[in-house]
């Protein structure tokens, strides 16, 4: 009986790592591994007694795609997702994903996109940050498929996938109202760096406010580096009329709520109510549990990884559009 030849598959199967990987590694791109990956690799093939040669003349003909991502801030529970999401999407296309962290400093997004630019790489993922407009006209101009995501960049024509962020501060503030909550305020990251999903959110939480007929007060929007928004509740919170529920704008700002709420002993939601906007893992097994506006990240994954695809082969000949993405209620008990 004819002995099985052993397949890359079967050594990415014993090294626990993607195929990718494993075709990264015999074609000597060791820069997309760590050491570790690539000696546990070189350790698998001579264990198993793979012979790569023949994978790799048929490699040879055959180009490797290249898909960078760069993520504004990986600490984003939703950006770490949507990145699991749409490298699995693209790793059955047998399309190769770089992952790049910017820190929301566009000086550094500016040096990974230059990195993966010269690289050559084949399309690009961008979480936008700010400043950046001359590189993305540069990418435009190159005609290399890029898809924005989470942020939209004035002036410039690209497909973009959002959340629908008016929608979901306006769930927030309905929800509160609908349990009696009329002084209700709003906590964001800084607005004056124009990062469009902080300046929607808040548009939508003043719309709200006029519709469920609850009058605006502009001490109740704090806006402030995460450093600093302990402060800001503190300031608040000494207000004559303080709030009595707050919504955290994102999933790093209801860190810093829920931190400051437990130092001052306020308890939720009969001192305070609390929503956030961004499903976080613990939002069930926090005590009491957390009301929470989700993104469907999985039906904006895949829709990024659709929308590149179609741009890499070509098939998309449309103008690039902005998607926007309906938000999710996960009704809890921080809200009541």
């Amino acid at each position: 009986m004819k002995k099985k030849s052993i397949t890359i598959g079967d050594v990415a199967k014993k090294a626990g790592v993607s195929k990718s990987t494993v075709s990264q590694y015999l074609n000597k791109r060791y820069e997309y591994m760590s050491q570790s990956t690539r000696e546990n690799i070189e350790q698998i093939i001579h264990e198993l007694n793979f012979h790569p040669n023949e994978s790799a003349r048929n490699l040879k003909n055959k180009k490797t795609t290249i898909v960078g991502i760069v993520v504004a801030n990986i600490r984003h529970a939703f950006s770490t997702e949507m990145i699991r999401i749409i490298e699995n999407a693209l790793e059955e296309q047998d399309i190769n994903v770089i992952i790049c962290n910017a820190d929301d400093n566009p000086k550094k997004e500016e040096h990974h996109i230059r990195a993966l630019l010269s690289r050559k790489v084949d399309g690009l993922i961008i979480f936008p940050t700010e400043t950046n407009a001359a590189i993305y006209q540069q990418i435009l101009e190159e005609e290399i498929p890029v898809v924005f995501i989470d942020r939209i960049v004035a002036g410039l024509s690209v497909d973009t996938i959002l959340l629908d962020n008016q929608m979901a501060a306006s769930l927030a503030v309905s929800t509160l109202a609908a349990s009696g909550h009329t002084k209700i305020a709003m906590l964001t990251l800084p607005t004056q760096s124009a990062i469009s999903p902080r300046i929607e959110r808040i548009e939508g939480y003043k719309t709200a406010l006029m519709a469920c007929e609850i009058p605006f007060n502009p001490d109740f929007i704090c806006s402030a580096e995460l450093h600093t928004l302990q402060a800001g509740l503190t300031n608040m919170f000494q207000l004559a009329d303080k709030p009595n529920a707050l919504i955290a704008g994102n999933d790093l700002v209801l860190r810093e709520v829920l931190q400051f709420l437990k130092v001052q002993e306020l308890t939720i939601p009969s001192d305070v109510a609390v929503i956030g906007i961004d499903d976080v893992s613990y939002a069930d097994i926090y005590q009491p549990s957390l009301t929470t506006i989700a993104q469907p990240t999985e039906k904006m994954g895949l829709k990024v990884a659709a929308l590149i695809l179609n741009r890499l082969q070509h098939k998309n000949k449309e103008a690039p559009q902005i998607y926007r993405f309906a938000p999710e209620l996960k009704k809890r008990d921080s809200s009541l």
